[in-house]
């Protein structure tokens, strides 16, 4: 990806080139939409096969929260590096903080989450943005994330 192009859509293999994280803490699959500075649109599919469903619950999978949160934080980092590509490859996003942080249902294997951040300023280095995360439309989780590179 050069700096004046982005894609319309961002598969797994752009993603892996652009985010450090790997299996099995890789929580988006692809990006729907993005738009520079502004916003960005990812999905998870949700499958039986996550490592965390051995043990979160077994009688009753649950994907655990914090790895919403992680879902919405990689999205949130490819905006970040989709505005700012001349630190791909040379600077980490590092997490700075979250706020306002509510679950409002459980996810689980069949789920598909999308992934919304917007970006709501960036401040002395550091990025704020609005993360939600739904399930058929149904909002499931939602938090302000902080974040800053590296």
């Amino acid at each position: 990806m050069s700096e004046t192009t982005i894609p319309e859509e961002i598969d797994i293999l752009e993603i892996l080139r652009l985010l450090p994280h790997r299996y099995p803490f890789i929580m988006i699959d692809r990006v729907l939409s993005i738009i520079p500075d502004q916003e960005a649109e990812a999905l998870k599919n949700v499958t039986i096969n996550e490592p965390f469903f051995q043990g979160h619950f077994p009688a009753k999978p649950v994907m655990p929260g914090v790895l919403m949160l992680e879902g919405m934080a990689q999205a949130g980092c490819i905006l970040a590096y989709c505005s700012r590509p001349e630190n791909i490859g040379t600077k980490l996003l590092y997490f700075a903080g979250l706020d306002k942080v509510r679950f409002r249902s459980p996810v689980g294997p069949g789920d598909q989450l999308i992934y919304k951040v917007q970006l709501l300023k960036t401040k002395r280095g550091i990025w704020k943005m609005a993360g939600k995360a739904f399930v058929a439309e149904q909002l499931v989780a939602e938090a302000e994330l902080m974040a800053s590179f590296g």
